[in-house]
């Protein structure tokens, strides 16, 4: 699809001197999936803050407490992540 953007001369010129001025779409194509992509990250991070109940996870409280709780899992094996989830401390 074609469209048309105002863009800073010196933003343009910049492009122009890195990929060509052939390369410009192509560039800004990619810059634009890498900013949606991040954007849309940390939406889904701000609306899945706080789903994990702390009394839910107790062996998750301090960073002691987690790391412990790793060292566990790992020595336990593969399992479902499911099941590594529901491990006490």
């Amino acid at each position: 699809m074609r469209t048309h953007l105002i863009l800073p001369d010196d933003l343009i010129e910049a492009v122009d001197r890195l990929v060509g001025k052939r390369r410009r779409s192509a560039f800004v194509t990619e810059a634009l999936r890498e900013r949606l992509r991040r954007e849309q990250l940390l939406q889904a991070l701000e609306e899945s803050s706080g789903i994990l109940k702390k009394e839910d996870y107790p062996h998750w409280a301090t960073p002691e407490k987690a790391a412990r709780w790793v060292r566990k899992i790992r020595r336990e094996g593969e399992r479902s992540p499911r099941s590594r989830a529901e491990l006490p401390s």
